[in-house]
């Protein structure tokens, strides 16, 4: 994950410091607003990607003399069949016609995305392989 990591706080950085030169050149408000949100994801996938490095320690790709075989063998737990996917997409879908349509449709949209995504992110808690 290393790498990964360098890769995405590069990223964040280049966005971060884009922001700032576009805020201090131009005083548009739509493409300041893009570039703060495109350095705010870079920066969470970041922390996310350097959180995962520190807590699961160098892999093998992490190191250039390693060997192929170190890196066989079961790494990755993949749930079952989940409806919690489908049902997030729904309520993110009624959402998005909530804003067209009306605050009652946004508010339904909002019922269904919550168990979907909670469920979603919880699902395997309990699992052994799951960490």
């Amino acid at each position: 994950m290393k790498g990964e990591a360098w890769l995405f706080t590069g990223t964040a950085l280049f966005f971060g410091v884009t922001a700032a030169v576009y805020v201090w050149l131009s005083r548009e408000p739509a493409g300041t607003a893009a570039l703060c949100v495109a350095f705010v994801m870079a920066g969470l996938v970041s922390a996310f990607l350097w959180r995962q490095y520190r807590r699961g320690g160098e892999r093998p790709e992490d190191r250039g003399e390693a060997e192929v075989r170190e890196a066989a063998g079961r790494r990755f737990h993949f749930p079952a069949r989940s409806f919690f996917p489908v049902l997030a997409a729904a309520g993110s879908a009624l959402i998005g016609l909530g804003v067209v349509e009306g605050l009652w449709l946004c508010l339904i949209g909002f019922g269904v995305l919550l168990p979907g995504v909670v469920g979603f992110a919880f699902q395997d808690l309990g699992h052994p392989e799951a960490e």
